[in-house]
């Protein structure tokens, strides 16, 4: 036992001698980059696999988690209602959304009827705006949205963006889904149906082009439903998040451009996540843009500094603020 101590006693007196290992190796602390709250892990909620959604914050999630050092993923959702939900439920800390949606939660009218507002919703930017695409198979007789009536249509999965602009649709043109034979699908799936001779038309409220449609595009003849006149004069008027827009000639073979809605899509944060977390979530996007931009076109179109706040309608979250008005985005 006495050598045995002995020898205890010298190992500890030599690594003593060389530092105590390599945890006390001296380092210029202002050439370590403090780490990232390891117990922070952002969920970032997309959209169906099918969608731009999808692609778009799985950038986002790649650069948060490999780029800034944050653990992140990105997860598959029914997109604008269901992720407004998860965000509130502290079940996903970034969350993608259409701003009507969002205007819904935080005033408290439609999807969240009889709900307190959702005042606490923050945004952290504005990404591109979704284009309201009723398509149609050129066969169907659909070429007016009053054709419709008496139509299978794909709405779009239950309280969806895309089901709630079909909703605001309906109502623009002074109809309802009592006029149609309505059926709750995702537009992947309802594409799929179209396919397939289950339904006529389908909403498809997304960036442009559509994978999807264009898909359906390059085996049937297809045509795309305008949303103007009467219609889309309601819609400013009642709903002023709604833009007109086009969609160009070409973009699914049309000949002709076409007349349509907008909205733009809008990436929320978590009111909760501290300020400087998000300042650095913040600057990392727009350090690492082409990893973004490389998603999906309407990604790189849209989404810069010049379009931080384009159709924000909730207030920034303070991280978020901060950083853009440091590089003179916002004043």
């Amino acid at each position: 036992m006495k050598k045995l101590f002995i020898i205890l006693l010298a190992l500890t007196m030599v690594l003593a001698a060389c530092g105590g290992g390599t945890d006390d190796v001296a380092t210029d602390p202002e050439e370590v980059a403090p780490a990232p709250d390891s117990d922070l892990f952002i969920t970032v909620a997309t959209g169906p696999t099918s969608g731009i959604y999808y692609p778009i914050g799985g950038a986002f999630s790649s650069v948060i988690q490999n780029d800034l050092g944050f653990r992140s993923s990105a997860q598959s959702t029914g997109a604008s209602v269901e992720n407004i939900n998860l965000l509130l439920n502290n079940q996903a800390e970034m969350a993608i959304a259409m701003a009507d949606a969002v205007t819904q939660a935080y005033e408290a009218f439609g999807a969240f009827e009889d709900q307190e507002p959702k005042e606490e919703l923050r945004g952290l930017m504005s990404l591109y705006p979704n284009y309201v695409q009723l398509v149609a198979m050129a066969d169907s007789g659909i070429e007016s949205f009053y054709d419709l009536e008496g139509k299978r249509v794909g709405i779009g999965a239950p309280n969806s963006g895309v089901e709630l602009n079909a909703r605001l649709m309906f109502e623009a043109h002074g109809m309802s889904y009592d006029d149609v034979n309505e059926d709750y699908l995702n537009y992947g799936e309802a594409v799929d149906q179209m396919r397939n001779g289950m339904i006529d038309a389908a909403f498809v409220t997304s960036g442009i082009p559509n994978a999807t449609v264009m898909d359906l595009g390059t085996t049937n003849d297809i045509v795309i439903v305008p949303i103007e006149g009467e219609g889309m004069a309601y819609l400013e008027e009642n709903y002023p998040f709604f833009v007109p827009q086009i969609i160009p000639a070409g973009t699914y073979d049309n000949d002709e451009d076409v007349n349509t809605a907008t909205i733009m899509n809008l990436m929320l944060v978590h009111h909760e996540i501290p300020e400087d977390v998000v300042y650095e979530i913040t600057k990392g996007i727009f350090e690492h843009i082409g990893t973004i931009h490389s998603a999906h076109n309407a990604a790189k179109q849209h989404i810069n500094l010049e379009s931080v706040k384009d159709g924000m309608i909730v207030p920034l979250h303070p991280g978020a603020e901060k950083y853009f008005q440091e590089v003179g985005a916002i004043e």
